[in-house]
């Protein structure tokens, strides 16, 4: 099943079931996917739409963007505000895959290095390519690029 699928079956059951929160949620979730929907109008991507990849990206930058709240909103003293971000990041994350370690993410940049022939600093961009085409959703993106570029320098 697709994640396009998977988002609106969550949202169907969860509006049968009256859970709120969670519902709100799959609804912020599913315009942000019919956002890039729209974005990709009018590209040669059209045709095929936001796919798995596109979805799981999204969903990444959705995690990211409610940590971020949730730590201001934690420094700032509003605690059931941080509260509600940290529950809605787990209603996301049911929808990604599951993160790799730091062990695993270490085996996966090493790999990645040794199929491209990266030698070099200069050769960063095609490991984080090779990286973003495997595991989009897996790693944290920014925390691997230091460990490139530590593997690489």
């Amino acid at each position: 099943m697709d994640m396009r699928t998977r988002v609106g079956t969550a949202l169907k059951q969860a509006m049968k079931a009256k859970d709120a929160e969670r519902l709100s949620t799959l609804r912020l979730i599913n315009a942000a996917i019919k956002d890039r929907d729209i974005a990709l109008r009018g590209t040669e991507d059209e045709a095929a739409g936001c796919g798995d990849t596109d979805v799981l990206a999204i969903l990444g930058r959705m995690v990211k963007q409610r940590h971020e709240s949730a730590r201001a909103y934690e420094e700032g003293g509003r605690l059931e505000l941080a509260e509600k971000e940290l529950e809605e990041i787990k209603v996301i994350e049911d929808f990604l895959p599951k993160q790799l370690n730091e062990n695993e993410s270490a085996a996966a940049v090493d790999a990645a290095i040794s199929e491209v022939g990266a030698a070099s600093i200069r050769d960063m961009g095609k490991v984080m390519g090779i990286l973003k085409g495997k595991y989009t959703g897996q790693m944290d993106f920014g925390k691997v690029g230091p460990l490139v570029k530590e593997r690489l320098g």
